[in-house]
C-alpha cells in the first residue's frame, strides 16, 4: 500500500478553505491523506491528553510518522531539562503509548543533523537510539553524506537493515556535505521517502537568520516531469515492499499539499476511510 501525506497539518493553508475554526484541521487534514508527519514532537513531548486528542480525532486507518525529539538526535543539549539522556528516551516512549494502543503510531523517525557524520561513535548511538525505543518501528534519516559515500554507502544500508530500521530515501538539494543522495533502496518491508524539495541555494543556513532560513528551506514546487520521475522511483520500491510511505516536505512556500494530492492523482490511488469532507453551506 502507497500511503502519501504531509509534514504536519497546520500551514497548509490551501486545504482548509472551508472551515472556520483552526481547531479543525487535522480532522479536515484526514479527509484528504492517510498519513501526516508528526513535527510537534521534535519541539516538544507531548502530553497524554494531546496524543489522545489527535489520535480521536483522526480515522481508524490514520497513521502518524513521530518525529524525533531533537535532544535524541544531537540537535541541541538536554541537560538543561533532563538528567539523563536515558530520560529524554523514556519520556518519548511513554508519549508514544496511547498512540500505539490505538494503532495509529506508523513509525519514529530519527532525523540525525548535517554534523552527524559516519563515525564508530555515531554509529554506536544510532543503536542506542534504536534499542532505547523498542520495540517501536524506526526510520533512520542521515543527512551527512559520508554515510552514503562510495566506501559506506552499502554498510550504512546493511547496518539498517541488520537494526531493524527504515531507511529514508531523502530527495533533497545537493548542497555539499550536509546533504545525501536520493538512493532508491529499503532496509525494512516498509520503504519510507522524505521530498524536501530542490532549492539548493537555500538549503544551508549561511548568513540567513532562523526565521529567514525557514522560509526558504524548503522553498520548493515539485513539477509535473519531476513527480513522474518520483512515480517511476515509487514503481521500482513497490515491488520490494509491503507499504511505501511518502511525506511531502517542501511547504516554506505552501506548496507540498498541492504537489501531494497531484502525486496521488498520478499513481491513481484511491483512500478508503478518510475523515468526511466538511460541506460547505454558504
Amino acid at each position: 500500500m502507497i500511503y502519501v501525506g504531509l509534514t504536519g497539518w497546520g500551514d497548509h493553508d490551501d486545504l482548509y478553505t472551508n472551515i472556520t475554526n483552526k481547531k479543525d484541521k487535522l480532522i479536515t487534514y484526514s479527509s484528504y491523506f492517510p498519513i501526516v508527519e508528526l513535527d510537534a514532537t521534535y519541539y516538544a513531548v507531548q502530553r497524554t491528553s494531546t496524543i489522545e486528542k489527535w489520535c480521536s480525532e483522526t480515522p481508524e486507518k490514520f497513521k502518524f510518522v513521530v518525529k524525533a525529539h531533537q535532544y535524541m538526535t544531537g540537535h541541541s543539549d538536554y541537560r538543561d531539562h533532563y538528567d539523563s539522556i536515558k530520560d529524554v528516551f523514556s519520556a518519548f516512549h511513554d508519549m508514544l503509548r496511547p498512540m500505539e494502543k490505538a494503532g495509529k503510531l506508523g513509525f519514529v523517525l530519527l532525523q540525525f543533523p548535517p554534523w552527524f557524520d559516519c563515525t564508530n561513535k555515531n554509529i554506536r548511538y544510532v543503536k542506542y537510539a534504536i534499542s532505547q525505543l523498542h520495540p517501536y518501528k524506526i526510520a533512520v534519516e542521515f543527512r551527512n553524506q559520508t554515510w552514503f559515500s562510495d566506501s559506506y554507502r552499502e554498510e550504512t544500508l546493511t547496518f539498517l537493515h541488520s537494526n531493524g530500521a527504515i531507511h529514508s530515501i531523502c530527495d533533497e538539494p545537493q548542497a555539499g556535505i550536509g546533504s545525501i543522495p536520493f538512493v532508491n533502496r529499503v532496509t525494512d518491508q516498509t520503504a519510507f521517502i522524505r521530498l524536501h524539495g530542490r532549492n539548493v541555494h537555500g538549503w544551508t543556513q549561511k548568513d540567513r537568520t532562523s526565521e529567514e532560513w525557514r522560509n526558504v528551506r524548503y522553498l520548493y514546487d515539485y513539477n509535473r516531469t519531476e513527480l513522474e520521475w518520483l512515480k517511476s522511483q515509487v514503481d521500482i520500491l513497490d515491488h520490494k515492499t509491503k507499504d511505501i510511505y511518502i511525506v511531502f516536505n517542501n511547504n516554506s512556500g505552501g506548496h507540498a499539499a498541492g504537489n501531494a494530492r497531484d502525486f496521488i492523482k498520478m499513481m491513481d490511488i484511491r483512500y478508503d476511510g478518510l475523515s468526511p469532507k466538511q460541506l460547505r453551506l454558504f
